[in-house]
């Protein structure tokens, strides 16, 4: 799965909003791909805003620091590859995503997650403000 060219499934109604909605959630999630993909924890962070509430699969953290100390402890070599299932407009400056992700590794099997996102518009860009992973079988 390719992060942009991944086909998107979203119930929304409203075709320009759903498209609007996901065009923000590109922008920062691309950004955030890029990052893990290339293993540059310090990247990853910076696509977090000062104040992000950050839960992976290890105990959460607040702000950039605790998420580029997550990602530096992630395998060289994990990949991530998105599909945002879900998209709604909060407000104005914030798109709730919820997001199928699969975690490639050179040395395990291809882990399975799903995230959601709040991605927050603040001067410079769309950033995540919150990341919440869950582990479903």
């Amino acid at each position: 799965m390719d992060a942009k060219t991944t086909t998107t499934t979203t119930t929304s109604t409203n075709t320009n909003t759903t498209t609007a909605n996901e065009t923000a959630l590109r922008d920062v999630l691309d950004r955030w791909k890029t990052h893990v993909d290339a293993h540059e924890p310090e990247g990853v962070g910076a696509v977090f805003t000062g104040e992000a509430l950050f839960q992976g699969l290890h105990p959460y953290s607040v702000g950039r620091r605790g998420v580029a100390e997550y990602y530096a402890s992630q395998p060289f070599g994990m990949t991530a590859d998105y599909e945002i299932l879900e998209s709604r407009r909060l407000a104005d400056d914030l798109v709730l995503g919820y997001l199928r992700v699969l975690f490639a590794f050179t040395d395990r099997p291809t882990l399975t997650v799903y995230i959601s996102v709040l991605a927050k518009n603040e001067p410079g860009g769309w950033f995540l403000d919150h990341y919440q992973v869950s582990k479903l079988d």
